[in-house]
């Protein structure tokens, strides 16, 4: 599974304030989708539960569905970065 970055599009959420389930939520998309590169399930996990975590709803489903996809180790790696990136923002 490749590991990238969405450089414009997470420094725009992250340059905000607060970023808001939405914004969150559309990162989440892009990780998991990938766009023309290949998909980060395990960053898309992590999006999606901080969309969550901020009042997405939506974000709950994708969550669940690509967990299905995922190893516990792999898992845990997102949960892990969710914390780590909650505790810097």
């Amino acid at each position: 599974m490749a590991r990238h970055e969405f450089g414009e599009v997470e420094a725009a959420a992250l340059g905000q304030a607060y970023i808001s389930g939405d914004a969150l939520f559309e990162l989440g998309i892009k990780y998991s989708t990938g766009g023309s590169k290949p998909a980060d399930l395990v960053s898309a996990h992590k999006w999606f539960n901080l969309a969550a975590l901020r009042g997405k709803s939506d974000a709950i489903r994708h969550r669940r569905e690509i967990a299905a996809e995922l190893s516990e180790a792999e898992i845990s790696a997102a949960q892990k970065a969710a914390r780590d990136w909650l505790a810097r923002h």
